[in-house]
């Protein structure tokens, strides 16, 4: 009886670890400024990137970018890194070096969210 009782607690212990990432924040329960960032998202970044579904469009799917400990490109996960890779680009993502820096503020607000 210990033994099954046990088992049973391993196995809800490794289903409960098993779950994905959280889902992102549904769009009306954005701040105004993440709203902004996913306003600047579906004008500058949607074209390439998908933003609340899985999989490829032309560059990676950004959901759960920073519930990751890397990005798709194997650097950390952060700020910096996202900041870095939008002004300056990466391998077939082009550099946007003239991004306003409310609206990078604001659209690493939104990344922060899905």
């Amino acid at each position: 009886m210990r033994a099954k009782k046990s088992l049973i607690i391993l196995l809800a212990a490794l289903l409960t670890g098993c779950k994905g990432t959280p889902p992102p924040t549904p769009l009306g329960q954005l701040t105004p400024q993440q709203a902004l960032g996913h306003q600047y998202f579906q004008s500058h970044c949607a074209q390439c990137h998908y933003d609340r579904q899985l999989g490829p469009l032309h560059g990676p799917s950004l959901l759960s970018l920073y519930k990751k400990p890397y990005l798709p490109s194997g650097a950390p996960a952060n700020d910096d890194r996202v900041t870095a890779t939008i002004l300056h680009g990466h391998n077939m993502m082009p550099a946007f070096p003239n991004t306003d820096p409310t609206d990078l503020e604001n659209l690493l607000a939104y990344l922060h969210t899905l």
